[in-house]
C-alpha cells in the first residue's frame, strides 16, 4: 500500500521567514521519505512580483542546509508555483481558483487542500472568507486550514478570531500548530504515563509533591522584537507552549489513543485550573526583564525596543489543578529571555518518605527534610532527548548513609539526529487528518481565560524592571516564588 499523501498547498505568506526556515525543509524531508511524491503541489502567494522561476530558487535556498541531492531538490522545487496575491483583493481570489484548479488536474489532487495561513492573524478572517465566497474550497476533497501563533492575545480577541475561521472551516478542519506537540519528548509524555504502570500508579497527589516545567531560552529578541514587544514572556510561552504541556502532564487516561478522547481529557483538565483573583496573581505569578551588562544589551536597550517598555522577557507561576488527581500539588512554570542555558525539560518531584531510618541524629539544616532528598524524574525535551532519575542509594562505605544517584537514558544521537522536525511531525499528522497533536478551540478558550487575569493584574501594576542579569536564571522572585512553599527549582543554573 502506497504511504504517498495527496494534496494541494497554499502558503500565504509564502516568501516570509517561517515558510522558508521550517515548511520548504519539512515538506523536502517527507519528499524524501515518499509521504509526498508526484501527487502534490504548493502554491506560494504574498505580495512580491516573482516569477515562478526565481519561486524556485528561493526554495532551493532553504534547503542548502540539507546538503540534498540536487537533482532531487530541482525536481521537489517544480511543484511549487507563485502567485502574487493581495488578501484583500477580490480579483486575486479568483485567479487563485483558477491556478488551483489548473494544478488539481496537473498533478490528480483529488479536490484535496490545505491552506497554510503564515501571516498576522488579522488576515485571518479575511481569507477565510474569500476562500468560501470565491469558490476556492472543494467538495469532492478535503479541507484543512493551518493556523500559526499568536491565536488572540486574550480571550476576546481569540474568540473573535476563531468565530471568524468557523464561518468557513468546521472545527475538525482547523489545525491550530503549536510545534512543542511536535517535539519527541512531549509526545512521549503519554508514553511514559500510560505505558508505564510504576508511573501512572504514582502520578498524583499522593506521591507527587511538585511538579516544575521550564522552557529557557539563552538568546534576546533578536528579529522577534516588533512582535515580542507586543506579546512578553507571558503571552508568547506561557499561554500556548506551557499549558499544552501542562495538560498532557495533568491528563486523565483517555479511554482510547485517539484525537477525540485525548482533547476530551485535556479539555478537563485545563478547565480544572484554579483561577486567581487579581490580588492573588502577585503572590502566585513573578515577571521579569532583563538588564544590561557590559557585553549584552539589556531588553530596552534592544533594537526596536521603547526605552521605557514594560515587557515581561521571563515568567514564573504557580499553577494549581482542582481536582481529585492533583489537589494540593503545585505547578511551577518558568520561561524567558537571555537565561543561564538554551533548554527544555520537566522536573516530576516526588514526595519524601516520611521518616529516615538511615540517620537518626540529622544536622539542624536537615531535620525539616529528614535529610533525604526527594525521587525526582526528569524529561528533558531539548537539547538533550531523554530522561532521568533520582533515587537514594547507600553511600560506599561503612555506615548506611545515604546519597542521591542518577539514573540517565538519552536518545541515541544519530536516532535522534534523524526523527523528524517538529513541523515535518506536524504536516504529516495534517496530511492525514489527524489532530492529536493540535490545540483545540476549548484548550486555548481555557488558556486564555486563565492568562487573562494576571495579564490584566499587570497592566494595572507598574512593575520595577529591569531585575535579573543576563545568564542567569531570572529574578530572585522566582526562587522565592518556591521558598514561600519550601520547596526549590531543581535546576538552579
Amino acid at each position: 500500500m502506497s504511504k504517498e499523501k495527496i494534496a494541494l498547498f497554499t502558503i500565504f505568506g509564502g516568501t516570509g521567514d517561517l515558510a522558508q526556515r521550517k515548511l520548504y525543509p519539512s515538506l523536502f524531508k517527507l519528499y524524501q521519505k515518499g509521504y509526498l511524491q508526484d501527487h502534490f503541489a504548493v502554491i506560494g502567494t504574498a505580495r512580491r512580483p516573482w516569477t515562478d522561476e526565481h519561486y524556485h530558487q528561493v526554495v532551493a535556498d532553504a534547503l542548502a542546509s540539507l546538503h540534498a541531492d540536487a537533482d532531487q531538490v530541482t525536481a521537489f522545487a517544480s511543484h511549487f508555483y507563485y502567485q502574487s496575491h493581495d488578501v484583500t483583493d477580490v480579483q486575486h481570489y479568483i485567479t487563485l481558483k483558477r491556478l488551483s484548479e489548473k494544478l488539481d488536474a496537473q498533478y490528480e489532487l483529488q479536490g484535496n487542500r490545505i491552506f497554510y495561513l503564515a501571516m498576522a492573524p488579522n488576515f485571518f478572517g479575511t481569507i477565510a472568507r474569500h476562500l468560501k465566497s470565491e469558490h476556492i474550497l472543494t467538495e469532492n476533497g478535503f479541507n484543512r486550514v493551518i493556523i500559526e501563533k499568536p491565536f488572540g492575545h486574550d480571550f476576546e480577541s481569540a474568540k473573535t478570531l476563531n468565530d471568524e475561521l468557523a464561518e468557513t472551516f468546521d472545527e475538525n478542519q482547523i489545525y491550530r500548530i503549536d510545534h512543542y506537540l511536535g517535539k519527541e519528548m512531549i509526545q512521549n509524555i503519554a508514553a511514559i504515563r500510560f505505558g508505564n504502570n510504576i508511573w501512572e500508579s504514582l502520578w498524583n497527589n499522593r506521591y507527587i509533591s511538585n511538579v516544575q516545567i521550564t522552557l529557557s531560552e539563552k538568546l534576546g529578541v533578536e528579529e522577534r522584537a516588533v512582535y515580542y514587544d507586543n506579546s512578553g514572556a507571558l503571552r508568547d510561552m506561557v499561554q500556548n507552549h506551557i499549558m499544552q504541556i501542562l495538560s498532557l502532564l495533568t491528563m486523565d487516561q483517555p479511554v482510547e489513543f485517539t484525537e477525540d478522547d485525548i482533547n476530551i481529557e485535556k479539555v478537563k483538565a485545563l478547565r480544572s485550573l484554579r483561577p486567581y483573583q487579581p490580588e492573588e496573581v502577585a503572590k502566585n505569578f513573578v515577571r521579569g526583564q532583563y538588564a544590561p551588562t557590559e557585553t549584552v544589551k539589556g531588553y530596552r536597550q534592544e533594537d526596536k525596543i521603547s526605552p521605557a517598555s514594560n515587557t515581561d522577557t521571563f515568567v514564573a507561576g504557580k499553577v494549581m489543578i482542582d481536582n481529585y488527581r492533583w489537589s494540593g500539588v503545585p505547578f511551577y512554570i518558568r520561561t524567558g529571555k537571555r537565561l543561564a542555558d538554551k533548554f527544555t525539560r520537566i522536573d516530576i518531584v516526588f514526595k519524601r518518605p516520611v521518616i529516615n531510618i538511615f540517620n537518626h541524629e540529622l544536622p539542624d539544616n536537615q531535620a525539616a527534610d529528614n535529610g533525604l532528598a526527594p525521587n525526582v524524574l526528569t524529561i528533558n525535551v531539548e537539547p538533550t532527548e531523554g530522561f532521568e532519575l533520582r533515587m537514594n542509594a547507600k553511600n560506599v562505605g561503612q555506615g548506611f548513609a545515604t546519597t542521591p544517584v542518577q539514573l540517565n537514558f538519552d536518545h541515541d544521537a544519530t536516532a535522534a539526529a534523524n526523527s523528524p522536525e517538529a513541523y515535518e511531525r506536524l504536516l504529516h499528522d495534517i496530511l492525514n487528518g489527524d489532530a492529536t497533536n493540535f490545540t483545540h478551540w476549548q484548550e486555548v478558550a481555557y488558556s486564555w481565560k486563565f492568562i487573562d487575569v494576571i495579564q490584566q493584574y499587570w497592566d494595572d501594576h507598574q512593575p520595577s524592571f529591569p531585575n535579573y542579569k543576563p545568564g542567569t536564571m531570572g529574578p530572585q522572585a522566582a526562587a522565592d516564588l518556591l521558598a514561600q512553599d519550601g520547596h526549590r527549582w531543581v535546576y538552579q543554573g
